[in-house]
């Protein structure tokens, strides 16, 4: 029968185990002087050798070969029933799906049952955090006097959902995410013997990826040598395989940044969505990637930018659409904002200039009979027409900001966007989002209007409104939320 990675390199003695130096080694110590405590609890994130330690323990206590022992011999009858999980005197109860009083009062009654094979009856309880508050009472009466051939091993990830009555019957023992360099000697190892080649960025991202998790880290490592059987593995068949986002791509992203090139910000932004790239992971990924470089970028500049991705991707979590969220981290990194500026401040532009003359008459069209439109009372409906057309297409939202209604001429109506948001007068000319925004024109101002987009630039002055008309504005307004400190 195959086994898996994880379980075929499982540590079968204390020497074998990965980090936790400290912890073993206490563990051997009471082992070696036949010292053991009758209950522990093991706390920590998963796959990080919890179980792992509690079944060493189980066959130090109860090696036949060498007696009580820090070195099981892993060849007797009890050693080998462990290592394939059938020794009767280690009872492993998963919490997460028997949480209830009935289970432990079940366990009280065996307790007191002499082991079959053993000197000592072992109970692992993983994720013990998930009984219920009964089984907790009912499990806490256990601890206080169990019989003498009993020792109970206590795993959980959540250690602040455990009674602080259990924690004090138990020995605690604290298990911390393993670092870079044990889990890439874990690796490497079974490497060697599984007779595979592998580069050190790949063991670097199966690190990153795993999060300091062992199991992880080798279950990703099987991934890898699955796809590419038989082959090297590089870094690049490494990050094809997770998904992970070439280093290239982030080198790109922040040069768009530095040039404040808002226009190919967003083409490369849709560039990565049409070729389906994750782009909630690209800015994880990027926000992971300014962390590494923050020396040579800046560490005001990389807060600025962590911060305000984290704030987007949580605002923006149940956005379909995420070219919006895109669009939103790009306003925000590119400089449009100041890097100085809190979360509560809202920039707003208070004037946009256009050159016109000073004395050019109002134009107008004829509608629908002897009905008129002309540019006063498309600026009085303006409102409107930006409010019809964001509930028509979500992403209006963002390209309209800083949009002014200019002048009537003749059929046409011209509308501005400041020098800053001339990436939004490239977008609005795609036909995706003209079509909208020129039906809804027409709808809202009851009109056959064309729409023409124009760059403003310097001669008279319009006014732009800014009540609460700003980009932050408008999308905290649309998702009925609010800008937090």
């Amino acid at each position: 029968m195959h086994l898996t990675l994880y379980r075929k390199y499982r540590p079968m003695d204390f020497e074998q185990v990965a980090g936790e130096e400290d912890i073993i080694r206490t563990i051997k110590n009471s082992l070696k002087k036949d010292r053991m405590a009758h209950a522990y609890l093991f706390t920590g994130p998963r796959g990080v050798g919890k179980t792992t330690t509690a079944r060493l323990i189980a066959k130090g206590l109860n090696c036949i070969t060498n007696g009580i022992t820090d070195t099981p011999c892993n060849t007797c009858e009890n050693c080998r029933a462990i290592n394939n999980g059938t020794f009767i005197d280690l009872i492993e109860i998963d919490a997460a799906s028997n949480r209830g009083i009935d289970e432990i009062r079940s366990l009280k009654d065996k307790i007191n049952y002499q082991p079959v094979r053993g000197r000592k009856k072992v109970y692992i309880i993983d994720e013990v955090h998930m009984l219920t508050k009964e089984a907790f009472n009912a499990l806490l009466k256990t601890l206080e006097e169990p019989p003498g051939h009993v020792v109970f091993i206590l795993a959980t990830t959540e250690p602040d959902k455990v009674l602080d009555t259990i924690i004090s019957r138990c020995q605690r023992y604290d298990f911390k995410p393993l670092n870079f360099l044990e889990t890439k000697a874990k690796l490497l190892e079974i490497a060697e013997k599984e007779e595979v080649s592998i580069d050190e960025e790949s063991l670097r991202l199966i690190y990153e990826r795993a999060g300091g998790s062992m199991r992880d880290a080798i279950s990703i490592f099987e991934r890898l040598v699955s796809t590419y059987f038989g082959e090297e593995i590089d870094v690049d068949k490494t990050e094809k395989a997770l998904g992970v986002i070439p280093k290239r791509f982030l080198e790109k992203f922040l040069g768009i940044l530095d040039k404040r090139d808002i226009e190919s910000g967003m083409e490369f932004l849709d560039e990565l969505w049409e070729n389906s790239i994750n782009l909630e992971g690209f800015f994880k990924d990027f926000a992971k990637y300014l962390k590494e470089n923050s020396k040579e970028i800046g560490i005001e500049r990389c807060l600025f930018s962590i911060e305000k991705i984290f704030d987007v991707l949580s605002k923006f979590k149940y956005e379909e659409d995420k070219r919006l969220l895109g669009y939103v981290v790009l306003y925000h990194l590119s400089g449009l904002e100041s890097i100085k500026t809190s979360v509560k401040t809202v920039p707003v532009v208070e004037k946009v200039t256009v050159r016109e003359p000073q004395s050019e008459p109002i134009s107008a069209i004829q509608i629908s009979g002897e009905a008129t439109v002309n540019i006063q009372e498309v600026r009085e409906k303006w409102n409107e027409v930006v409010r019809v057309a964001k509930s028509k297409k979500i992403t209006l939202i963002a390209l309209l900001n800083g949009a002014t209604p200019l002048r009537v001429e003749g059929n046409v109506l011209c509308v501005g966007f400041t020098y800053e948001n001339q990436y939004s007068k490239s977008a609005m000319e795609k036909p995706q989002y003209h079509e909208v925004f020129l039906e809804t024109v027409r709808e809202v101002l009851s009109s056959g209007l064309d729409v023409r987009y124009e760059v403003v630039s310097e001669g008279r002055t319009v006014e732009k409104s800014t009540d609460g008309d700003s980009f932050v504005e408008k999308v905290v307004e649309f998702f009925d939320g609010e800008i937090m400190s």
